[in-house]
């Protein structure tokens, strides 16, 4: 197979760019709203950079994802966070034409329950995992913003957590001892 030539400074690569600074703003956040809020910005881009790669999946994982960040901005329904799950399921059922296709789909899912059912830390350990998923993908379609950005995210990620956890309380049983 011969190697990918990448032009990186292409219109996709730029618009990957783009996704790569709103991301990390969105994982610096340490309040929940500001979080989503930057994340359905990041996902935008994401449906635009991956529409330019031509990598359908990953469009429409990105395009459920912007739909399910502000959904999570006004409701923590169940039936809403299973409803864009079956949706992902469904597009990837319509799309996927290979094992890496399903990828961004099951990003997509894990951060739909993380964004609906958890918060705070939780939601950022959910959001850990669907960024591994995003990292095994933009490598595969050769994404040079799409995969600096989700290993950046990771990194950002895990220390907002670190910061988040050092910021809590300490439980009612250590601070007697």
């Amino acid at each position: 197979m011969p190697a990918m030539i990448i032009d990186w400074f292409s219109p996709a690569q730029c618009v990957g760019y783009v996704a790569f600074a709103l991301g990390v703003g969105s994982f610096l956040q340490t309040d929940d709203r500001r979080f989503k809020l930057l994340m359905a910005g990041e996902c935008l881009a994401y449906v635009v950079h991956f529409g330019l790669l031509g990598n359908p999946t990953a469009v429409a994982s990105a395009s459920m994802s912007l739909l399910r960040s502000l959904l999570a901005l006004r409701t923590r329904a169940l039936w809403v966070a299973a409803l864009v799950v079956a949706a992902n399921v469904a597009l990837g059922l319509a799309l996927a034409r290979q094992p890496a296709d399903w990828l961004p789909l099951g990003a997509s899912c894990l951060g739909t329950l993380a964004l609906f059912l958890l918060q705070g830390i939780p939601m950022r350990l959910l959001m850990l995992c669907g960024t591994c998923l995003w990292i095994a993908n933009n490598v595969i379609a050769g994404s040079v913003g799409g995969t600096a950005l989700e290993v950046v995210v990771a990194c950002v990620n895990a220390g907002t957590i670190v910061r988040m956890a050092r910021r809590r309380p300490a439980p009612a049983s250590a601070k007697a001892a």
